[in-house]
């Protein structure tokens, strides 16, 4: 049985992804049944899309994988704190479960007082650490 810490290994794959392509490095996987249904990672440069984000990018891939689009059932793996676009369309897609890697305090949806489906346990601080460090030490050299 794979661990939340494992899948949450994934995402960072996917955040490593993003930096390569110069993009936010925030990786997302969507889980069901244990396996990876969807990968995706930040494109909004390389797209020229705001909206372009790793869990709009992941929800849209497992959606069309599953063939609905609500992701009962699905477990969301994310290396960043979603923000209020991506909490909205979590809640619309009824996601079961959202992991999330590293806290946003500044853009995230929980410091914001939103909630995602009433019914979707979120679970935050998985590999804490190396979520932060990543998007850190990705801003420390744009600048």
């Amino acid at each position: 049985m794979f661990t939340d810490e494992y899948f949450m290994r994934v995402a960072l794959q996917e955040a490593e992804a993003a930096i390569e392509k110069e993009e936010v490095p925030v990786g997302c996987i969507i889980v069901a049944n244990g396996r990876i249904i969807a990968r995706a990672h930040n494109l909004t440069e390389t797209l020229n899309d705001v909206t372009a984000h790793a869990e709009m990018q992941a929800i849209t891939s497992a959606a069309n994988y599953l063939g609905g689009k609500y992701l009962l059932n699905c477990t969301l793996y994310v290396t960043l704190e979603p923000c209020v676009m991506c909490s909205g369309a979590l809640s619309w897609s009824q996601v079961s479960k959202v992991v999330i890697g590293a806290r946003d305090p500044q853009r995230g949806f929980i410091n914001k007082n939103l909630s995602l489906h009433p019914k979707t346990e979120v679970v935050t601080g998985v590999l804490e650490q190396e979520c932060s460090t990543i998007v850190k030490d990705f801003f420390k050299r744009r600048r």
